[in-house]
């Protein structure tokens, strides 16, 4: 993977659990997914879980971690990017078509805002909350 797309992975390394984890520029998050899901040899048809990790002291404080799965290869791998509190990431919902309620999930709780989403609302919390709650 890391010789298809050398300009966005900057680091790919095993995770405890023997999983493949991608850490990526935010510029590459569709290209990625992209070649994720319709590679040959890759096959990750799937977003199965998406979320967002806040740690308020380093400078792009929004890690995004994307679950993906490949059942033709009976296989995992999580990727990961990361933005902060004013910076859009490019939506995967062109990709994936469960990431449109899993990014307006992030969106609703963390504040990250995912550009060219089809229906970037809230999704838990009332329409009158002010803020995020996370």
């Amino acid at each position: 993977m890391l010789d298809l797309m050398p300009k966005y992975i900057q680091l790919a390394q095993m995770t405890d659990t023997n999983e493949l984890e991608l850490c990526i520029h935010p510029d590459g998050i569709v290209p990625v997914l992209t070649t994720l899901k319709d590679h040959s040899m890759a096959q990750f048809t799937q977003l199965i879980e998406m979320t967002a990790v806040d740690v308020p002291k380093r400078p792009h404080r929004f890690e995004l971690v994307y679950c993906l799965l490949s059942l033709a290869y009976n296989s995992r791998i999580v990727v990961k990017t990361y933005t902060d509190e004013l910076t859009p990431v490019d939506s995967a919902s062109s990709v994936y078509d469960s990431a449109i309620w899993l990014e307006r999930e992030v969106w609703d709780m963390f504040g990250v805002f995912f550009a060219n989403h089809p229906d970037l609302r809230r999704i838990l919390t009332d329409y009158g909350f002010e803020g995020h709650p996370f």
